[in-house]
């Protein structure tokens, strides 16, 4: 095996073999193959493509790279990944609601990248928890609580990790061969037999246009099935911050909301949707609707809220956190309203802008390994289609310093456009099995 001919076949068009696929991620994983053959290989894919065959035999490559899981539960276990955007805080709610009414969720999960937050930082913001556990505990967590959510160990795909990197500053993030890769190795690590995808698109997304986000989708899907896991794929709107809010605690307390005083919002309506194909797709009901009609009777009942305020316990956080430890959660030095320049609905609103002012205020990482200050970030964001007058609080910023809460204040209003007129986007755009 050399790595020159692999990347010379991609080259010209032509699939490598399997075996030479899984020497070359080995080979990634080990520091055998150089920084320049990784960047050559991650071009050759981004410029001529990867068939079908080629990008599951890629993924699995991947994945076997390092460790794989495995589960023994009696039953299905699921998990959901969405690529990203702001308010996006859907796993914190799903994965207790799925626990709830008995499907055991073990979500790895990932933290902010870009523009956009992670779940996991968005986890911690919660006093005491670390998401960093040993497999032994992780594995404990899923006897106790039916769901947990943790990082990767440095042990799981650890090739995709290293071209991950690769790509970052070589101009190759944006291919779909290798952002299905990336996803789908790290997800398949975890031992899933089920996977619902939320692909994201808008102003807020990765993928702006509907026909990016559907031909992505198309790629997760048909890759997770030919490497041996159901999936399936909705790909639903990011125009406008999927909850109220963007930045980690911020958040953290409208998952708590939904939790303790479930409304049909659109966080729960994207919430009830993934989870109900979740539960067909792993056999648990015959149709989304008697699914989705138990997801919220969980929601109602209090059982999701229990069942998060056992995961939160067994991460290291406070006991009944549900019902008091909201209080506990950081607060930022300046806290006040946005308001409206004239009057008007609101048009549009910038995901990415927004995204942006979070982390230039502290909420995300410029460079790797930057602490996040997890109280600020922006709240009470009004929809668009929202009617405003000239005055009228268009959102409620949250900022460590007045310095910090005036650039905060300019980047927000720079991402909102006010018009005569306003049409609120579709929450769900498309599915694709």
């Amino acid at each position: 095996m050399d790595a020159r001919t692999i990347i010379e076949k991609i080259r010209d068009g032509r699939d490598p073999a399997q075996a030479e696929l899984n020497w070359f991620a080995t080979s990634l994983a080990s520091g055998h193959i150089t920084d320049a053959q990784a960047g050559a290989f991650a071009m050759a894919v981004l410029l001529k493509g990867l068939s079908d065959d080629a990008r599951v035999a890629w993924t699995l490559a991947m994945r076997d790279s390092g460790d794989v899981l495995t589960w023994d539960l009696g039953q299905p276990v699921v998990d959901k990944h969405s690529t990203g955007g702001i308010g996006d805080c859907v796993s914190l709610l799903l994965a207790p609601m799925l626990a709830a009414v008995d499907v055991p969720v073990p979500m790895i999960s990932g933290r902010g990248l870009g523009h956009t937050g992670g779940t996991l930082d968005k986890l911690e913001a919660i006093p005491g928890v670390r998401t960093d556990v040993t497999e032994k505990r992780f594995r404990q967590i899923m006897d106790d609580v039916g769901c947990a959510i943790v990082s990767a160990s440095t042990r799981m795909a650890p090739a995709d990790k290293r071209l991950y990197a690769i790509r970052d500053v070589t101009g190759t993030v944006p291919s779909v061969d290798l952002i299905t890769a990336s996803i789908l190795s790290k997800k398949l690590a975890a031992g899933l037999d089920t996977l619902v995808l939320d692909v994201k698109c808008g102003s807020g997304a990765f993928m702006e246009t509907p026909e990016d986000a559907k031909r992505l989708a198309e790629a997760l899907v048909s890759t997770a099935n030919g490497a041996g896991c159901k999936a399936l794929a909705l790909v639903s709107d990011m125009s406008q911050p999927l909850a109220p809010a963007a930045g980690n605690a911020l958040e953290l307390a409208e998952v708590m909301r939904a939790l303790t005083d479930p409304k049909n919002t659109p966080l729960v309506d994207l919430t009830l949707a993934l989870g109900a194909e979740a539960m067909v797709l792993a056999g648990y009901d015959t149709a989304p609707e008697v699914a989705a009609v138990k997801l919220r009777d969980a929601l109602t009942s209090g059982a999701a809220a229990e069942t998060f305020d056992a995961l939160v316990l067994g991460l290291g956080g406070p006991d009944g956190f549900s019902t008091s430890g909201q209080t506990r959660l950081p607060e930022a030095n300046v806290i006040r309203d946005i308001e409206a320049p004239r009057a008007g609905k609101i048009a549009a609103l910038d995901g990415q802008t927004i995204g942006m002012g979070v982390v230039h205020m502290g909420g995300g990482r410029m460079r790797g390994g930057d602490r996040i200050d997890p109280s600020v970030g922006y709240s009470d964001i009004l929809p668009i289609g929202a009617d405003v007058t000239k005055g009228t609080p268009v959102a409620r910023l949250h900022a460590a310093s007045e310095k910090a809460a005036q650039a905060a204040e300019r980047a927000y209003l720079a991402a909102l456009t006010i018009a005569h007129d306003a049409t609120p986007p579709r929450l769900l755009l498309d599915r694709v099995v």
